[in-house]
């Protein structure tokens, strides 16, 4: 048996009341679990500092000296603050601590050599360490201590004694029980051409460094291993999938395309839209099926390239179909695509849980038999009742609800797959679609229409409300229409209805003269189809919801979004909630109300907001600020996203090497049977047994 499969347990200083913790707050139950838990940072433990070089704001430092004397402060009822005075010989500073009393007279001795370490903070005028680390300095080579690694722990954790220190020691067991070098998971080519360190090494550095040099060098040949084999797997599997499958080959653009192009389109294409039509052309006509992503702010004019693409399909005898996450939203597409192909004799139906009985059938014959060109519909298209003549293009409105079983579900409906063009208003930063949406190409649309004017994002307090609802009753004497999101945030979903429902009551008061509906996720779907058609049609003024409104529908008169405790949202989010207006030709506002007690970080959430409306530029932020987990549907996409030290928003550059290299081993070994990459192809199989479900994708 492997040492590393070795269950935690046994490592000297758990047993089985930690093995229990350790499992439940981090989930490490092996040796190798616990290898693999990284060190969030380090600290220089190299440096002893004099206490008159001591600065307020100073990270963790350590001093070297004795203590002086003790002294004791009473807190209230039984508790007690001990001070040790301690000097160097060069200054003198406070060591203090609020409870263990008797552990620290047990343990620490007037006039002995100690080496103290902390974050000094300044009291009564003096520097002073609570609740310090201490070492008795005869047993401590500084040598030997090196770069200290800080472990991430939990409140749990702290309550059962299991601190960073716990699990810096229990590494370090651990890794003076590792005799024999760490197996390596990456073959020598890759290691020496990019200079990389060995796996085993690594594993030794970034828990134990003896110098910032070695963090680094540790981190980058982890992030590199993880991150190529995430690249590698989704290559291999885009591989597979472009052997497997011809794709149908539209040669030819025709009538109906011309015809569109000259008569019907309702402005000048942007530049943008042009070089997107201009990959998908090529991709259709390539003989191989195309699998696009195409990126594009809310209103850039997606629809519209999505349409041209389905004409080309049916120029070359075949039919499309547009699915939309919600029935709303699928009617809202036949409506916008019917518009657009006013006096063009194409045949476009609609296919939704709504169409039932003889209109159903007439639509499935159609579909059947070829006469009904178009369809647009949820995801009851994909059901195995609809069968189609030759569906040759299918395009996917907001990939995140649609993942690779749905989309390999299609393919199955005709003889050979369609192409399918993914359309999604949630900009995505390249390194991140490259690792999430790995089989699919990316297009970008960056660029909106002209004569839109640009939504206002304006920050307010939540103590400025009356200036708020002023404007608000002003937009809609105007005749526009307002929407009012609370925010519903799975931890504190209760609190967040009572809220919602509270807030509703108070705008009731507010706006007695104004008609409302409301939206949450809780709602069956049918009475949120009924309250979003009433603000669809005017019948009400303003609309009080969660974020179930975040995807997708149109509501041109719709000119005010209002977010209550911004705060709580992220930036995609905020941006994606912010896209449901500005759909008209008039001045649009997004307000943001936050408490005045924001944190640094939320702070710069919202100046961001206020300062660009550029999708790109958030969801890089966005990612930089918070990390990819928000990213819905990143589990389906087949990729686990269980990287434990890369970081997609940071790793850009080591993600772009991963990816460099992965597909050169592709390029090579296509079938992936070449003996020289074997150790390649067994680690796969490795990781993909071991991880979330890395099948569903292939």
């Amino acid at each position: 048996m492997d040492i590393l499969s070795q269950d935690i347990m046994y490592l000297t200083g758990v047993g089985p009341n930690r093995k229990e913790i350790l499992s439940k707050e981090l989930g490490v139950s092996t040796y190798r679990d616990l290898l693999e838990y990284y060190p969030y940072k380090y600290v220089d433990r190299t440096k002893i500092y004099l206490i008159p070089e001591l600065v307020p704001d100073m990270p963790f430092v350590q001093i070297k000296g004795h203590i002086l004397s003790f002294e004791e402060f009473e807190m209230g009822r039984r508790k007690k603050r001990v001070v040790a005075h301690f000097t160097d010989g060069h200054g003198i500073c406070d060591l203090v601590w609020f409870n263990g009393t008797q552990y620290v007279y047990k343990n620490y001795i007037i006039g002995k050599e100690y080496v103290v370490f902390g974050k000094p903070g300044i009291f009564g005028g003096r520097f002073q360490f609570t609740h310090p680390d201490i070492d008795d300095a005869s047993e401590l080579q500084l040598n030997d201590m090196g770069m200290q690694p800080f472990y991430s722990t939990t409140e749990k954790m702290k309550k059962s004694g299991l601190t960073s220190r716990t699990i810096e020691k229990l590494t370090k067991t651990l890794i003076g029980k590792i005799t024999t070098p760490l197996k390596e998971t990456l073959p020598d080519f890759i290691i020496q051409r990019l200079h990389l360190i060995s796996r085993d090494e690594a594993m030794r550095k970034i828990h134990y460094p003896k110098s910032i040099e070695d963090t680094q060098r540790a981190k980058v040949r982890l992030k590199f291993e993880e991150l190529f084999y995430v690249q590698l797997n989704i290559l291999r599997y885009a591989s597979d999938h472009r052997r497997k499958f011809r794709g149908y080959d539209f040669k030819s653009v025709g009538a109906q395309f011309n015809w569109f192009y000259s008569h019907n389109l309702p402005f000048e294409l942007t530049g943008a839209q042009k070089r997107v039509m201009k990959e998908i052309r090529a991709d259709m006509g390539s003989g191989r099926q195309m699998n696009r992503l195409l990126q594009g702010d809310v209103g850039s004019g997606k629809t519209l390239v999505a349409l041209m693409s389905m004409l080309i399909a049916i120029d070359n005898g075949y039919q499309a179909c547009l699915m939309a996450p919600t029935e709303i939203l699928a009617e809202q597409h036949l409506q916008t695509l019917k518009d657009f192909l006013k006096g063009m004799n194409i045949n476009i139906e609609l296919l939704t849980g709504i169409v039932k009985g003889k209109k159903r059938k007439e639509v499935l014959d159609g579909l059947i038999n070829g006469s009904t060109n178009i369809v647009v519909g949820t995801h009851a298209i994909i059901e195995d009742k609809v069968q189609f003549n030759n569906l040759g293009l299918a395009v996917i409105d907001e990939q995140h609800r649609f993942g690779v079983a749905q989309r390999a579900k299609l393919w199955s409906k005709s003889s050979n797959p369609p192409h399918v063009l993914v359309m999604t208003a949630t900009p995505i930063p390249r390194t991140l679609a490259m690792t999430i949406y790995g089989d699919l190409d990316v297009s970008v649309i960056d660029e909106l229409p002209p004569g839109r004017k640009a939504i206002q994002t304006i920050h307010k307090y939540d103590n400025q409300t009356t200036s708020l609802y002023n404007g608000i009753r002003q937009q809609i004497n105007m005749g526009r229409q307002v929407y009012i999101v609370f925010p519903l945030i799975k931890e504190s979903e209760k609190m967040d209805l009572k809220n919602l429902e509270a807030g509703y009551e108070g705008l009731k008061e507010v706006f007695p003269e104004f008609h409302m509906s409301k939206i949450h996720g809780k709602m069956k779907d049918k009475e949120k189809e009924a309250e979003m058609r009433q603000f669809v049609e005017g019948q009400t003024q303003i609309l009080v919801a969660t974020t179930v409104i975040e995807v997708g529908v149109n509501v041109p008169n719709a000119s005010v979004m209002v977010i209550l405790d911004a705060q709580r949202f992220g930036l995609s989010q905020l941006h994606q909630l912010r896209g449901r207006v500005g759909r008209g030709a008039e001045q649009s506002y997004c307000i943001l109300v936050t408490s005045h007690k924001l944190t640094n970080e939320t702070r710069r959430r919202i100046d961001i907001m206020c300062e660009t409306n550029d999708g790109f530029e958030i969801a890089e932020a966005d990612l930089k600020l918070r990390g990819p987990g928000d990213l819905e549907g990143t589990q389906q996409s087949g990729i686990a996203f269980d990287l434990k030290i890369a970081d997609i928003a940071r790793d850009g550059q080591i993600v772009q090497m991963a990816r460099n290299e992965a597909q050169k081993i592709i390029d090579d070994d296509p079938t992936c049977t070449k003996i020289e990459y074997n150790l390649l192809w067994n680690r796969l199989k490795e990781l993909r047994k071991a991880n979330i479900d890395w099948a569903a994708i292939s």
